[in-house]
């Protein structure tokens, strides 16, 4: 025996001391270095189990006790220990309900000459399993942290974003409205035709601003969101048609969707936006559709977001080459909420559906309706008072 070989942990449970000690001759005639503990009752097994061992050896009949009901309180423990049966004799069925129930192998006591190779083998399967789970576990604790950094990435992106469109609302639009009403006041008070005609053109360049200030701010933080998921959908479906010429179509199961409705959780409302926004984007860039559909629905506690167009499709391939961080961030950003991303394509078109799962919807804080319907999306919530 090598000095430094770290003999193997075994657990015996044998009321046969003869018989332990045969077991152990045969294992080191194997040329295992072996250390083992006979048990011969259930309390000592149980008691023995709060160590650490490389394997178990059970004689099938012990007076009041068996290797089966052994078998059965080590796998009710979630161990992995390999659990190896012997018996003086031992039935097919029998054999067969113990490799059910976990055991590892069984032999007979007659042919203790397999016990080694046996034992080594599923050692080694043991320990490749436990490796496995250990890495399973590894790239589950890995994929955890992974979804929370990209959760904490969204949620600090979007903060800066709110911070900035407060900024450009408080600071720029407040500084370019107050210019507006000051070259206003100069053109009515002038007599002279040519500074009426520049303070018109400074007018001119000023609303321009504005709007395009405006269009920052949408983009960074859509106030209209604050008047429900349905009109910040109805807005950016109207927003879109206006600004690309495709027909766009909002649809809704429930006008009450985040309002007096089902109450959406924190974030949910900024994610379906985002993807819709998102959507929209690839297809006025991509598609080339003639009629995109938006419908959203709220049913078995899911909320659904569906985006389809009549453009060129994807195929397999744009859905698995590797620079499509778009579609990834969509993954992501549903992930963020507990949902997830289904996206399909063909010939006829694209169809994004985004779901994420509602638990518990009550009431929410009732919000006014705006007397808007899906023909009439103009409201801007954010924009500064016009002259």
């Amino acid at each position: 025996m090598t000095a430094n070989v770290v003999p193997l942990r075994i657990l015996h449970l044998e009321d046969s001391e003869p018989d332990h000690e045969l077991v152990l001759a045969q294992l080191r005639r194997g040329g295992l270095a072996v250390r083992g503990l006979r048990v011969d009752t259930r309390p000592e097994f149980e008691a023995a189990l709060s160590a650490p061992w490389d394997a178990i050896v059970s004689d099938f009949n012990l007076p009041g006790f068996s290797g089966l009901q052994a078998l059965q309180i080590v796998r009710a423990r979630d161990s992995v220990i390999p659990f190896i049966l012997l018996s003086g004799e031992i039935g097919e069925d029998t054999a067969v309900a113990a490799m059910r129930h976990g055991a590892s192998d069984y032999l007979l006591k007659n042919n203790l000459a397999r016990l080694a190779p046996a034992l080594e083998h599923t050692i080694a399967a043991a320990r490749t399993a436990a490796a496995r789970l250990q890495a399973d576990r590894d790239l589950a604790a890995s994929r955890q942290r992974l979804a929370e950094l990209a959760q904490h990435l969204q949620t600090r992106v979007e903060a800066e974003r709110a911070a900035i469109a407060r900024e450009i609302h408080d600071d720029v639009g407040g500084s370019l409205t107050a210019l507006k009403f000051d070259i206003d006041w100069i053109r009515r008070h002038s007599s002279e035709a040519a500074v009426q005609q520049r303070a018109i053109s400074a007018l001119e360049t000023v609303t321009h601003a504005i709007g395009a200030s405006q269009r920052v701010m949408h983009n960074l933080r859509p106030a209209i969101l604050e008047q429900g998921l349905v009109a910040a959908l109805q807005w950016l479906t109207s927003r879109f048609e206006k600004r690309t010429g495709v027909m766009c179509r909002f649809r809704t199961s429930d006008e009450q969707i985040g309002t007096q409705g089902p109450a959406l959780p924190e974030g949910v409302p900024l994610v379906a936006y985002r993807t819709a926004q998102e959507a929209l984007t690839n297809i006025s860039k991509h598609a080339r559709a003639t009629r995109v559909g938006i419908d959203l629905s709220f049913s078995a506690g899911v909320l659904s977001l569906e985006i389809s167009d009549n453009g060129r499709g994807l195929s397999r391939a744009d859905l698995a080459k590797s620079g499509s961080f778009g579609i990834r961030g969509l993954h992501e950003r549903a992930s963020t909420v507990g949902g997830w991303v289904d996206l399909s394509g063909d010939a006829q078109g694209t169809t994004l559906i985004l779901s994420i799962p509602i638990d518990a919807p009550t009431g929410g804080n009732p919000v006014e309706d705006d007397g808007h319907d899906g023909d009439n999306r103009d409201h801007d919530p954010s924009s500064w008072t016009s002259l």
